[in-house]
């Protein structure tokens, strides 16, 4: 079976092909960052907009990338939520038209169901059972995951997810938007022994986070420096200080818990997603962590951590089941993990 897969819920148009049988065929993305750098953030009439004009062309590119064509597939996958109400419309209406006009049905995907299966589009894939760290800009949760479907929250960040408090952070150091990333790059350069920032709820005893106090901390630390400066500016190695200072408070809290999590269900592997699993200093404590207690990591490969259209089709491949005549949609600006059903077998 081939399916289609269409991503519409935020900044990314992203839209990909799965076989089924083979895997990955092609896969095409638009990233809106230089559309909405001069806002210091997401627009989202904007990014709607943008959609609109991105999804038909990257459509043919992908069928072209694959060699296939619109008589070839049997299926399209779609973000219905959560998201940006306006994007995730973009992306449900051309799917259902589009499906209607062929004669195949659609299946409406979790966005957050489609990271959470994306490390199955790295080879090796992990089994299930596993607990799964969904970390990005706009959540920040663990799991436990037994199945497609079959998915209990362990804790979650109670205020910021981590990818936000990277932005935000970025954003108090004078870093051009999106910095989340480029805070990431200069933490490399930093000195890890010069500051040291709190590790909120570390010690809870539970699985629940928070990253909110830790970004008013970071703040605090900045007017320290500015104040001590000749200058009353920050030097570009107190910058990367703090950025390292702010990194090293941020993978300790998430490896720490994910650590617990394990201990908790008695599983042996861990599946890292979103956005912010592509950090590296996150990947090296989480893979010195599994070398050390013997359990197995997974991760995404890097082009498809943030949002893409491959993990729309991996996912809705993964939801054939419920696939349905095209024509009736709508779009979930939120949409709880935990309130999908498990896969029913088609058999």
């Amino acid at each position: 079976m081939l399916v289609l897969g269409i991503e519409s819920s935020c900044d990314e148009t992203g839209v990909a092909l799965y076989d089924t049988a083979t895997g990955l065929l092609a896969h095409t993305l638009h990233s809106q960052i230089s559309l909405h750098a001069e806002y210091g953030g997401v627009v989202p009439e904007l990014a709607s907009r943008d959609h609109i004009r991105r999804v038909v062309p990257l459509t043919e590119a992908c069928l072209a990338e694959a060699g296939k064509t619109l008589a070839d597939l049997d299926a399209i996958a779609y973000t219905e939520g959560p998201g940006l109400g306006g994007a995730l419309l973009v992306g449900a209406s051309f799917a259902n038209g589009l499906a209607y006009a062929l004669g195949i049905p659609v299946i409406s995907v979790h966005h957050l169901e489609g990271h959470l299966l994306s490390p199955m589009l790295a080879d090796p894939q992990p089994a299930f059972p596993f607990v799964a760290l969904l970390v990005s800009g706009g959540h920040t949760q663990l799991m436990a995951v037994r199945g497609v479907g079959q998915y209990d929250t362990l804790g979650e960040t109670l205020d910021d997810a981590a990818g936000e408090a990277f932005d935000k952070t970025a954003k108090l150091l004078g870093l051009p938007y999106p910095g989340g990333a480029l805070l990431s790059q200069l933490a490399e350069q930093g000195d890890p022994r010069r500051f040291t920032l709190p590790r909120p709820m570390l010690r809870s005893g539970d699985f629940e986070m928070s990253f909110s106090g830790l970004k008013t901390a970071v703040l605090t630390l900045v007017r320290q420096q500015e104040a001590l400066s000749p200058t009353g500016q920050l030097d570009d190695r107190t910058r990367a200080d703090i950025c390292r200072a702010f990194q090293e408070a941020i993978v300790e809290v998430l490896v720490t818990k994910s650590l617990a999590a394990l201990k908790h269900t008695g599983m042996a592997r861990l599946v890292v997603a979103g956005g912010v699993g592509a950090n590296r200093q996150l990947r090296a404590a989480l893979d010195a962590a599994a070398l050390k207690r013997q359990f197995e990591v997974f991760y995404p490969p890097l082009s498809l951590c943030t949002d893409n259209g491959a993990m729309i089709a991996c996912a809705g491949a993964a939801r054939l089941t419920e696939a349905r005549p095209a024509g009736s949609f709508c779009a979930r600006p939120r949409w709880a993990l935990g309130s999908l059903p498990p896969v029913v077998s088609a058999t």
